[in-house]
């Protein structure tokens, strides 16, 4: 199993689990603006700090287990992790939690 199919399957649940809980809560758009939002950051930071830690040589991939495809030093695999964290921890929480008390 590479990264990429192995990625596959984490982001899937991920966004079954967000979609889920958006669904079951009703959830307003402002949730999924914030959740857009807090992927841009990861993804932007990701791409920096990845790219910084594999520049200065702190560790690499093997290449045959990685698509080859890359942002700055970054593999895209890479990605897939704050993407499904992004999706997965606001879902959990709206699924976890009561909505507010009236």
């Amino acid at each position: 199993m590479n990264y990429a199919q192995l990625n596959t399957i984490f982001v899937a649940v991920a966004l079954a689990v967000f979609a889920a809980a958006l669904l079951r809560r009703r959830a307003k758009s402002a949730v999924v603006a914030a959740v857009v939002v807090t992927m841009a950051v990861l993804m932007i930071l990701t791409a920096l700090f990845d790219s910084a830690m594999i520049g200065s040589g702190l560790f690499d991939y093997g290449g045959n287990t990685l698509a080859g495809a890359r942002v700055w030093l970054a593999p895209v695999e890479d990605f897939a992790y704050p993407l499904a964290a992004a999706l997965l921890l606001p879902g959990l929480w709206l699924l976890f939690t009561q909505g507010r008390r009236k």
